[in-house]
């Protein structure tokens, strides 16, 4: 009998299998046979390989929208990482790839508190929070891309599309 367990890389989410299970090795496993025939297979492989990985890793993107006001911040995007245990996990790096024609974007950090997040009742796990200010006399509609690179590696492309009023103080009486 063997037993094995089941483990999770971190910030990969519950492994599939749950404590440990047990299993009878009937036969030795034989070592590969070098031929012609397993070259061929290799290379098959190697050559999907090479086509269907990067692939997976292509950029996704996302669209998103928000209102704001001439002349004042709003907040668009917040990006946290709570793993499995409730704990904080890395932040991912944040890039203005396409910056706003119309006004100005900052990334600040901060802590964020939650109830009832997935298994957790209570957290607190800093945070990066995006927020967009248009110039005082704009309104209209003013787009901007952010590039988010996560731990993992993996790249997410966010296309925002901002509704520009005008500020009150802005308008004629």
């Amino acid at each position: 009998m063997t037993a094995i367990e089941a483990v999770s890389a971190p910030g990969y989410g519950p492994p599939m299998v749950y404590g440990t299970d047990n299993f009878n090795v009937a036969t030795p496993i034989e070592p590969a046979r070098r031929g012609p025939r397993s070259v061929l297979i290799w290379a098959v492989g190697a050559l999907v390989a090479a086509t269907i990985v990067p692939a997976l890793a292509e950029n996704q993107t996302v669209e998103r929208s928000a209102k704001a006001q001439a002349g004042k911040n709003v907040r668009i995007a917040a990006y946290l990482n709570v793993r499995p245990d409730c704990t904080s996990g890395p932040l991912p790096t944040i890039r203005l790839s396409t910056p706003p024609a119309n006004g100005t974007v900052t990334v600040r950090k901060a802590n964020a508190t939650a109830t009832n997040y997935k298994q957790c009742l209570a957290l607190q796990v800093p945070a990066f929070v995006a927020f967009y200010r248009s110039h005082a006399t704009f309104s209209g509609v003013d787009v901007l891309d952010l590039e988010v690179t996560y731990a993992g590696g993996r790249v997410e492309i966010q296309k925002f599309r901002i509704e520009v009023r005008p500020s009150p103080a802005s308008q004629p009486i």
